[in-house]
């Protein structure tokens, strides 16, 4: 065989290596978008976004990539409608689209429109990208079409939720004449943030109030009055189990949930921020837990991120309605005052109003979609903390983790008992509501 012929050989044997090679199916799993879920996790907390506003990072991108798998699958029925203001994503009639693959490029990009770090998105995407297009360029480059399509369609829908309104009004204002009213904590003495979350678009609330809680105890320093007692529970119980230490249960599980992104450490005349999960994203780390204790599908993985992101959303936007109605103030601005001006509760007391409770409406809400997902008794390991220094602890199921949670604020030293009961019971009742409203599974 002559050189001319050997070199034609070999690109005939190179180009069937290579044409094989672009042939590869592309498989895409429940992992797979875990993964990416996570990313916006750790993007999150690098950018330190409030806890309402992560809520709203992880909502919309998953109700994309939702839309998506839906649109392919006859067991999932489209959010079209049922969130009233949400019409039909576009559709296509390209037989090449991978609608998984399509899905987790739409969670990409929407995610990369609501995160400042956008290039840490890229990064991941463009890895991604390459892969995906090494595998099989015609699946990729259609299903790449199509999820951006989709992407683009759901990021004109998030623009009318009132969110970029909200970042020109006004600031809270503390009105110090009235004893009753939030002033802000040490160290940083910040603003309250997201005064005007009440205003943002719901998904399945009809309005933000819709779940108005029953108002706290009658503000009131007299010894006899409810309202002392509950500031004094707070003052007791913190010194009970500080006495014993970090070998106390209750401060262990007072850390285990602070998800305070505001935490501030001062060293001499220096203060900087060390950086922690929000509240949603822990719940969101459970919902992953279930996921992958189950060995979720895709199709099953991004069911359950986007229905327990739904129940955060709303969730935070009826708490903060509340927070900022209430307008009370903290346990700790009172303790200073009053009972014990050295006194500091176990958690950094986060920057917005007393009532209700954050963690203990989200908590509510995610733990009752969590168990309409995954029964009654769903046992579990939560080991979302673990990349901040916390152990691994053990719940019974979602509404046990829910109830530790909420109590957890007491422990902390940053909430009165009716914020908590309370606020649970509104959280109860969010996610309650997105099971009864919201039929996205087909059993």
């Amino acid at each position: 065989m002559n050189s001319t012929s050997k070199l034609f050989t070999f690109l005939i044997v190179a180009t069937f290596f290579v044409s094989c090679k672009k042939s590869e199916p592309i498989e895409i799993t429940g992992k797979d978008y875990q993964n990416g879920v996570d990313k916006v996790t750790e993007i999150m907390v690098h950018d330190i976004f409030s806890p309402p506003v992560a809520s709203r990072i992880y909502a919309y991108p998953n109700i994309a990539a939702y839309e998506i798998m839906a649109q392919n699958n006859p067991n999932y029925q489209s959010l079209a409608g049922q969130i009233k203001h949400l019409s039909a994503i576009p559709k296509s009639n390209n037989e090449n689209i991978n609608y998984p693959l399509a899905a987790l490029i739409a969670h990409m990009d929407v995610s990369k429109s609501v995160v400042f770090s956008e290039e840490m998105i890229e990064h991941y995407r463009d890895s991604l990208y390459a892969i995906w297009q090494n595998k099989n360029e015609g699946v990729f480059n259609a299903s790449k079409e199509y999820g951006l399509e989709v992407s683009n369609f759901i990021k004109s829908w998030m623009d009318g939720d009132n969110y970029k309104q909200t970042r020109t009004m006004p600031k809270f204002t503390v009105i110090t004449e009235d004893p009753s009213r939030w002033q802000p904590t040490p160290p940083a003495y910040m603003d309250g943030i997201e005064p005007h979350w009440n205003k943002i678009r719901t998904f399945v609330l009809d309005s933000s109030s819709q779940f108005k809680p029953v108002p706290p105890p009658a503000f009131s320093m007299e010894k006899d009055s409810d309202f002392y007692k509950e500031l004094s529970e707070v003052y007791n119980t913190s010194e009970r189990i500080t006495a014993i230490g970090d070998a106390s249960e209750e401060v262990q599980i007072a850390k285990f949930w602070d998800c305070n992104p505001y935490v501030s450490v001062t060293r001499g005349h220096l203060m900087f921020a060390t950086k922690k999960i929000t509240p949603g994203a822990h719940w969101m780390g459970i919902a992953e837990i279930a996921c992958k204790t189950t060995n979720a599908s895709f199709e099953d993985t991004v069911y359950t991120y986007t229905k327990t992101s739904i129940a955060l959303f709303d969730g935070f936007i009826s708490c903060w309605d509340e927070k900022y109605r209430s307008n009370l103030i903290r346990p700790e601005t009172l303790i200073n005052q009053h009972i014990d001006e050295n006194w500091k509760p176990i958690l950094q007391t986060p920057p917005f109003p007393e009532y209700s409770s954050g963690h203990s409406v989200v908590s509510g809400a995610s733990a009752t979609v969590l168990t309409d997902i995954f029964g009654d008794n769903f046992k579990f390991l939560d080991d979302t903390e673990l990349p901040y220094g916390l152990p691994v602890r053990s719940f019974s199921s979602f509404k046990a983790a829910a109830q530790e949670a909420a109590l957890s604020r007491m422990y902390g030293g940053i909430h009165y008992r009716a914020a908590i009961e309370n606020g649970i019971g509104q959280g109860f009742n969010v996610g309650k509501l997105v099971n009864e409203r919201l039929k996205m599974k087909v059993e």
